[in-house]
Order: C-alpha cells, then structure tokens, then sequence
C-alpha cells in the first residue's frame, strides 16, 4: 500500500468519525473532503478528487461567509483537477475565481497571489496561449522577487518556465 493510499484510509475513517460528531455542514467536514480530494489528486483518480473537492466546497458554501478564503483553496485545487483532465477553460474559470476571492481577503501585495498568478500562466501554456502565460508567470516571478529570497525555489522555477514559454514564441 502506497503512502497516498494509507493517507486516504486514515482521512476517510476520520471523515467518518466526523460525521457521527459533527452537524453535516460543519467546517471541519469540508477539510476532511479537501483532504480526501487530495490524496485521490496525487494517486491521478482525478474523477474522485473533483468528487470530494465538490463536495468541499459544497459544504463551505454553507457553512462559510461568500468571500471566506477557503473558497480560495476549493476553487484552487479544483482547478489543478482540470488541469490535470485537460479541461483548460474549467481550470482557467476555478482558477480566476479561486484569484477573485483573495483579491477580497488578501491584502494586494500577498505573496499567496503569486501562487494562483502561476497556476494560471500554467494552463495558458497548456492551452499553446504563450503571451499570456508570460505575462501570468511574470506577475508571479514580480511578487516572489519582492517577498522570497533570491535564491528560493519558488523564483528560479518561475524563471525556468518563462524561458521555456519564450522559446515557444
């Protein structure tokens, strides 16, 4: 048994405990599917992560206030899922929304934006759309220059994929 697998048991048998608990539109459950949906993303059932990060946001859409920045993180990773099916335009949608809600919790400057600014320029590359994913990594890159070291990861992989896009150009 995979680690991805031990992981998916321990979270579904706390998802279970958590619903004798807990009220059936408790925060804590929606973690528990994110959770869920995370495992299943990272073993490629791509079908059943979408399932569990739908129902995730299903319950924080009842349980949270509209602009709660945990909306954030459904439409976040309901988007990687997208991405991952090939279903670009989905990805894009999940992943403008996921960015409009921290626009309203974040304050501008957040270095969480040049996360989302980056998952965004990644669809558009896959999408063959290589000027906008530029201007999307360079967003990224800008922030991280001005809230990570030089010498992070983060910026010398942003870098990377904009040489790669301009060699596409």
């Amino acid at each position: 048994m995979n680690e991805y697998s031990k992981a998916l048991s321990s979270y579904e048998r706390s998802l279970e405990i958590q619903k004798i608990a807990l009220s059936p539109n408790h925060p804590d459950l929606a973690s528990s599917y994110n959770n869920i949906g995370a495992a299943y993303d990272n073993m490629g059932e791509y079908s059943k992560a979408l399932s569990s990060y739908e129902r995730s946001l299903e319950i924080r859409k009842i349980a949270l206030s509209p602009n709660h920045p945990d909306f954030a993180q459904s439409y976040n990773n309901i988007a990687g899922v997208y991405n991952n099916m090939g279903e670009y335009l989905k990805a894009l949608s999940s992943y403008q929304r996921s960015l409009e809600i921290q626009k309203i919790a974040l304050p501008p400057n957040h270095s969480d934006f040049a996360i989302f600014y980056h998952n965004i320029a990644g669809v558009y590359y896959n999408m063959d759309e290589y000027s906008k994913a530029i201007s999307f990594y360079e967003k990224a890159l800008d922030i991280w220059q001005r809230s990570l070291p030089s010498t992070h990861p983060h910026i010398e992989a942003c870098q990377r994929n904009i040489e790669v896009v301009k060699e596409k150009l």
